[in-house]
């Protein structure tokens, strides 16, 4: 049975809240008492120096940007186990005023307005009290995870694969808190808007929109845990969205407040951004753009092995045990081949403990070197309804979505 990590947090403490928060906004802006660098990690791409950089309820993380802070798990924690830890999970953010500080949990409130027959606040303590808790495990993936694997390069930040995360989010159902404000007919679309902000007036707020449908399915959460802690504060304290399955750009984090509207938003964060190629790759020819693009969305199936990194020394004849973990956006992972042949013949791996279709799915292969020198191992996941990854990577002009067999050589003596 998968455990979830011991709980190594302590009861929430408002000064010890403010004084991370300070730091924090030193670390940001280079004053004193910033991060320090305790080493240097190197991504197997142009300019892939990462500075490893603890913060505040987080273990040193790769560090992308200072301000806002983009912390990248380093790839390494995903063979501890199918839940990423807390302290490990990555960080993003997209406006300078990241993360908001300050926030107090007893007087924060969510606002629930615009086409609902009751406009309302809801206080923490409230969304606790009044909805049924609900626990989903769910990973969270920066929809430019591997963006720094991109040829050619594309803009953006030049991510290795650690910008992903499992965890177990504990809180109130989206569709119960709406549906007790009363959703007015005609509603066509839901935005959310957290605490966050831009430094210039000038510079979009992060806003994003979901069909109003989808935000009452009833798989959407309202979370306020993570892995049985409240959740860490560059991970969205107090409340974020869970939007299962899908991207974590629709994963708002600070959630506090809901519109919803009887038309279609276009805000920026929508559109132009964090759009795809409008066919059924999301990919165009290296170097061209699309003629239509559409909202990205769903995750699709990856897969990686953890337990082996580029360049591990094998024994010929001795047999290893290799892992690793594979996802897809919900609909569940059918089957998981591994090749330790650079993909000519591939072979069943064993599937681990399901923890739900939103999880890392663990799985495991033996391996026996059958000779010696540099040896190319795949993995390859299918999903029930038989999508897989590609032998070759596919193109965007985002870096979005990469998805392709990944590789790793290892060197057998």
């Amino acid at each position: 049975m998968q455990q979830l990590p011991k709980r190594t947090g302590t009861p929430f403490n408002r000064r010890r809240f403010l004084r991370a928060a300070g730091w924090v906004g030193a670390a940001v802006t280079g004053g004193a008492g910033a991060a320090l660098a305790e080493d240097i990690a190197r991504l197997p791409f142009d300019n892939g120096e990462r500075p490893l950089v603890a913060y505040p309820q987080k273990r040193p993380l790769l560090r992308l940007t200072s301000r806002p802070p983009q912390l990248e798990t380093p790839f390494s924690v995903f063979n501890e186990g199918v839940i990423t830890p807390n302290d490990a999970f990555f960080v993003r953010y997209h406006l300078t005023v990241s993360p908001p500080q300050g926030i107090d949990p007893d007087t924060f409130r969510l606002e629930i307005k615009g086409k609902v027959n009751t406009p309302r606040e809801f206080s923490l303590a409230e969304l606790k009290a009044k909805f049924e808790p609900v626990e989903l495990v769910a990973v969270n993936q920066c929809s430019g995870n591997s963006r720094g694997f991109s040829e050619p390069r594309v803009p953006g930040g030049q991510l290795g694969h650690g910008a992903m995360g499992n965890a177990r989010w504990k809180g109130a159902r989206l569709t119960d808190v709406l549906n007790a404000c009363g959703v007015a007919a005609g509603a066509k679309q839901a935005t959310f808007n957290g605490l966050d902000r831009p430094l210039l007036p000038t510079t979009p707020d992060f806003i994003k929109a979901l069909d109003i449908d989808q935000a009452l399915d009833g798989e959407l959460l309202l979370a306020y845990e993570m892995n049985g802690e409240e959740l860490p504060w560059l991970n969205g304290f107090p409340l974020r969205l869970v939007v299962p399955g899908h991207y974590g750009t629709y994963w708002v984090k600070h959630l506090n407040e809901i519109t919803v509207l009887d038309e279609v938003f276009n805000g920026f964060w929508m559109s132009p951004a964090y759009r795809i190629p409008d066919n059924s790759c999301g990919c165009v020819e290296p170097g061209t753009t699309a003629k239509k693009t559409i909202p990205i969305t769903r995750c699709n199936v990856r897969s990686f092995i953890t337990s082996l990194a580029d360049g591990a020394p094998v024994r010929v004849g001795e047999t290893l045990t290799v892992k690793g973990i594979a996802f897809d956006g919900g609909y569940g992972l059918r089957e998981i081949d591994f090749s330790e042949d650079g993909g000519q013949t591939w072979r069943a791996a064993t599937l681990g403990r399901d923890l739900g279709k939103y999880s890392f799915r663990e799985w495991s292969v033996p391996f026996t070197p059958a000779r010696g020198g540099t040896l190319t191992l795949k993995v390859k996941a299918t999903n029930r309804l038989g999508q897989s990854q590609p032998l070759e990577p596919l193109w965007n002009p985002s870096g979005y979505m990469r998805n392709v067999v990944e590789t790793v050589r290892v060197t057998a003596v």
